[in-house]
């Protein structure tokens, strides 16, 4: 993912998770609100409680695979310009790859369509 799409401020983190639309599901919790810019922007959050630094950036490296494998082939359909906050839950440490890319293409998906 290219720095570009990715929200990295923690002013913008915290302004778009108190500000934004959340969605949720048994493995994440994501938090959009759109921007003026011509992109979508994606930002990951890991909690501590989850684990120490090597298995949270196993996660964020598992999530920004998925978002770049679909954003590059533009299956997400997510037409509308917006600034993403994804939540890692720990549920989702316990399931495979496959269970939380679909997790979190279903919610994606769910999101841009309901708003």
């Amino acid at each position: 993912m290219k720095k570009l799409f990715i929200v990295k401020d923690k002013k913008e983190f915290n302004k778009l998770i108190k500000t934004g639309n959340c969605k949720k599901n048994n493995f994440f919790v994501v938090y959009s609100k759109e921007n003026n810019l011509k992109y979508n922007r994606f930002g990951i959050s890991v909690g501590t409680k989850l684990g120490n630094a090597v298995i949270r950036n196993k996660y964020k490296r598992k999530i920004r695979a998925i978002l770049d494998k679909y954003i590059k082939k533009d299956c997400l359909n997510l037409n509308q310009k917006k600034d993403y906050v994804i939540l890692l839950r720990k549920k989702a440490m316990d399931f495979s790859y496959q269970e939380i890319e679909d997790s979190l293409l279903n919610l994606l998906k769910k999101g841009a369509n309901n708003e």
